[in-house]
């Protein structure tokens, strides 16, 4: 699945399932959240360390989607951006 289908996917499931659309630091704060989970779940070694983790890119993709951003353009630029540089 490339990220743009991801993003479109996430979308279509939290409109569907009447999640967070509309509140942009709601949804940074639950990201927050996630990402924690997941250095916590690292920490303890504990199995769903892969869970957490896809809640990450899930509330990402959501963001990107709620800002209007396309997500995979961006990952793209960015990367290049990484390839090229010097240090």
């Amino acid at each position: 699945m490339d990220i743009s289908s991801l993003q479109r996917l996430v979308w279509d499931n939290k409109v569907l399932k009447g999640y967070n659309t509309t509140d942009v630091p709601l949804e940074f704060c639950m990201l927050q959240e996630k990402a924690a989970a997941a250095f916590t779940a690292w920490r303890n070694g504990n199995e769903i360390l892969g869970e957490e983790l896809a809640d990450v890119v899930l509330y990402v993709a959501s963001i990107a989607e709620m800002t209007g951003l396309d997500l995979q353009h961006a990952v793209k630029v960015k990367t290049d951006k990484n390839a090229a540089r010097a240090d």
